[in-house]
């Protein structure tokens, strides 16, 4: 009886442990840049909530992030730089995630955490590199790097939209951003007892610049009439998200745990439309090395930690610390296998004159095939900026990189210049440029898989990676890289439209009214003159005429298991080339 007895108060101590965990609560916004919050100085952006947050919380003045969307996910994920784990482009198979990377939900997962992802992913649309493979239990999302992309359900729009849910396709009413928040606070209020971790990661305010009419118009009037109309747009998404963000923030006073959360509030790189009105003093946005491309917001505050007050910390940190940061604020069970870029941010949270060394610190913009040396980059300490090789910064003295000081300090420019060819050379020992994330296909965990031309490895930058690329019948070859996890009997289907579309190959139709940016129009489908498909994988070749009205052409293959390039085309009258935009692989 003791000893049900002694078990019984082991079991309750364990479980008050749990909950005395923090919960976690990430929020990453697309395309905002330091100058797009009123609390960094914009006059005329209307986002009075998170200001307020920022007042109450810790501010890192001279926090970084990749100069892009899908490599700012991955670091922040993973702890490593974005070179190092196959994601430092956007599309053509650099924005998927190795697989044997360790992502932060994963491991609270195995610290007890119940972990959901409201928005953008962007690691990753197939098995097994989607949120739900990697250690989240909930998932709302759209496809790839934005909603209307190649692997988002076809034609959404930002309203009332098709998402997938754990990993199958729902629709939702309501304006994107609403309804991830509304998704969130739900899984929230469902968790409040036992400590969660919740990523929303807003599409907004990312182009097209949709939004509901009300966000517009609070941005009509004198006041703004020299600002452009794309601009205001954008400045509209972000009121939206601050508003959201109020919403959250009841929410979790109502439930009473607001004390206990951890709530930080970030950008995922530079403005992609604010910077011709106020960029916080900073030069360049959204893919530049120059610090408007990567330096951004980052607030973070936990009451119960005591991480309050509204200060500022301005040393010189980035993405990739926030993994290690979790795993030392947390005392978290995590043995990293690959060596992290980041580093444990507690010092600077929790004392007041902490020992921190001058760090050096490296991003790029690579949005290639494949890894360039050299190519737009930039070396930071605390008190310079090395970008490019050929021009020094003060950035203590001249924060808007105006005056190259490079002749006058050629000792500095070599020390940074040392740091980038030891940083270049870690991660190509690491053998990164020699590896590829393959889609798996015939799995049980995915199957049929739905794979988009988004992915295509190709050699130069083309429009495939969107629905309107499907549309406009953009050109480009290239390939997949593709596992067949079992051996058997396959179908290959290749189509030119996604099956909810019900849209024959040869297709056509006028463009279509739409609430996009300022042309209110989604591109005209004109071409009908695609003859044949074909199809290359695992040494066997196939093809087949298209017949008029024909929506997909399918193949049958028995294909051992295995990683192979697929290539799979639809050839037109005149004998070019362009990608199956849409091929969906089945094992029967």
């Amino acid at each position: 009886m003791l000893a049900l007895f002694a078990l019984f108060l082991n079991l309750q101590q364990s479980n008050a442990q749990e909950k005395e965990k923090p919960n976690i609560i990430l929020i990453i916004t697309d395309d905002q840049g330091m100058g797009d919050l009123a609390v960094t100085g914009n006059q005329f952006i209307k986002t009075p909530n998170i200001d307020k947050f920022s007042k109450s919380a810790i501010n890192f003045t001279n926090y970084h992030v990749s100069t892009t969307c899908a490599p700012t996910r991955a670091s922040l994920m993973t702890g490593r730089h974005c070179n190092r784990v196959n994601v430092y482009h956007t599309i053509a198979g650099r924005s998927i995630l190795f697989e044997d990377e360790v992502t932060l939900p994963q491991v609270l997962a195995q610290n007890g955490y119940t972990n959901a992802m409201y928005g953008k992913w962007h690691l990753g649309d197939n098995y097994p590199y989607r949120p739900e493979d990697r250690g989240f239990h909930e998932v709302v999302r759209h496809g790839a790097g934005g909603i209307g992309q190649g692997p988002d359900y076809w034609m959404n729009d930002y309203f009332s939209d098709t998402y997938f849910h754990n990993g199958k396709e729902q629709p939702y009413n309501g304006y994107c951003t609403d309804v991830f928040f509304d998704e969130a606070l739900d899984f929230i209020k469902k968790n409040k007892d036992q400590p969660f971790f919740c990523y929303i990661a807003t599409n907004a305010p990312h182009a097209p610049y949709n939004l509901p009419q009300e966000y517009l118009e609070m941005y009509e009037g004198k006041k703004y009439e020299h600002i452009h109309p794309r601009c205001r747009r954008f400045y509209g998404m972000i009121t939206n998200i601050d508003d959201n963000f109020k919403r959250l923030e009841d929410k979790l006073k109502e439930l009473d745990i607001d004390d206990n959360t951890i709530l930080i509030f970030t950008t995922d790189n530079g403005t992609s439309a604010g910077r011709k009105v106020f960029n916080a003093g900073l030069k360049g946005g959204k893919g530049s090395q120059f610090d408007g491309g990567h330096r951004v917001p980052f607030m973070i505050r936990w009451p119960n930690g005591e991480l309050t007050g509204g200060k500022n910390v301005d040393r010189l940190v980035a993405h990739y610390d926030l993994l290690p940061t979790f795993v030392d604020l947390l005392d978290l069970d995590f043995n990293p296998v690959k060596p992290l870029d980041g580093k444990s941010l507690k010092p600077l949270l929790t004392q007041d004159n902490p020992k921190w060394e001058n760090r050096i610190l490296y991003i790029d913009t690579q949005r290639e095939q494949n890894l360039i040396k050299y190519k737009k980059y930039a070396v930071m300490d605390d008190h310079w900026r090395l970008v490019d090789g050929d021009k020094l910064y003060n950035i203590t003295e001249d924060k808007g990189q105006e005056n190259n000081i490079i002749e006058q300090h050629p000792e500095v420019a070599s020390r940074l210049s040392e740091g980038y060819e030891r940083w270049w050379q870690s991660f190509i020992d690491e053998g990164v440029d020699e590896r590829y994330a393959y889609i798996k296909v015939g799995s049980k965990y995915e199957n049929p898989s739905k794979i988009s031309s988004h992915d295509l490895l190709i050699g130069a930058y083309r429009g495939v990676w969107h629905q309107n690329g499907a549309i406009e019948a953009e050109q480009a070859s290239g390939n997949w890289k593709i596992e067949f996890v079992e051996g058997g009997d396959y179908t290959i289907t290749l189509r030119r439209f996604p099956r909810e579309s019900k849209l024959a190959i040869n297709a056509t139709f006028p463009a279509q009214e739409k609430r996009i940016e300022l042309d209110k129009t989604a591109p005209a489908s004109v071409k009908d003159d695609f003859t044949e498909a074909r199809m290359y994988v695992a040494g066997i070749t196939k093809s087949e005429k298209i017949a008029e009205g024909q929506k997909e052409v399918t193949f049958k293959c028995k294909i051992p298991a295995g990683k192979y390039d697929l290539e799979a085309e639809l050839i037109d009258n005149l004998g070019r080339v362009h990608p199956a935009y849409y091929v969906y692989i089945e094992r029967l």
